[in-house]
């Protein structure tokens, strides 16, 4: 007969996240701002594809933007030079946010005229699948280079996302062997309702449809 106990303490920490996520999608709610949570891989583009959408959204929409990295300032000065507000978190060595730590952040930041808030993850394709951020929607970057065998490596990354944005199409020509009709179908066994959409934020290909599908869904 066993006479200690065992405490399961990675599922504890994922029940707590779950509900504080929760909790704070309604607090977020009820004040009609849109949180979106987008990772990828670190170099994927996320920051260079939020200033070419504040850029085309920031006279219609209200927009703010979160940067988190382990360290360093440079995504978060790179936005404010778009003209819209941002505030950058240290996650203290960590390679995700929580519920809490994204709470903390909206806090310091305030959201009451806001729109839509981005919060740009820790560059990780494991860490930050795991943990809801208690975001309205995750949304993430696969680059071309990366190649299209990512979902088969990082699957729950996929199967998260209700948008997986393929990057850098323009450098297609260049990595030949990248297929979009096996990333499109890899993704879509994980995530049948994930919408892909391809573009190259660099150029501004394919970034209209990534523009009306965001439109779309503020608005829902």
């Amino acid at each position: 007969m066993k006479n200690y106990k065992i405490i399961e303490v990675k599922r504890s920490i994922f029940e707590d996240n779950d509900a504080d996520a929760n909790l704070l999608r309604e607090e977020l709610r009820a004040k009609n701002t849109c949180l979106i949570n987008l990772m990828s891989s670190p170099g994927a583009g996320k920051t260079t594809l939020l200033r070419r959408t504040i850029l085309q959204l920031k006279d219609e929409i209200k927009i703010g933007v979160m940067e988190a990295d382990i360290d360093g300032d440079i995504d978060a000065a790179r936005i404010i030079e778009t003209g819209v507000r941002a505030i950058q978190i240290h996650t203290g060595g960590m390679c995700h946010l929580d519920a809490d730590m994204t709470r903390q952040g909206l806090r310091e930041f305030g959201t009451d005229d806001l729109d839509l808030v981005f919060l740009e993850n820790v560059g990780n394709l494991v860490c930050p699948a795991e943990f809801d951020t208690g975001a309205t929607m995750n949304v993430m970057i696969l680059s071309v280079p990366e190649g299209d065998d990512k979902p088969l490596k990082y699957p729950l990354m996929f199967s998260i996302c209700r948008c997986v944005i393929i990057n850098k199409c323009d450098t297609l020509s260049v990595f030949d062997d990248f297929s979009k009709e096996a990333v499109e179908e890899r993704i879509h066994k994980l995530n049948p309702q994930a919408d892909i959409i391809f573009v190259s934020a660099k150029t501004g290909e394919g970034f209209d449809k990534w523009i009306e599908w965001l439109k779309t869904h503020i608005i829902d």
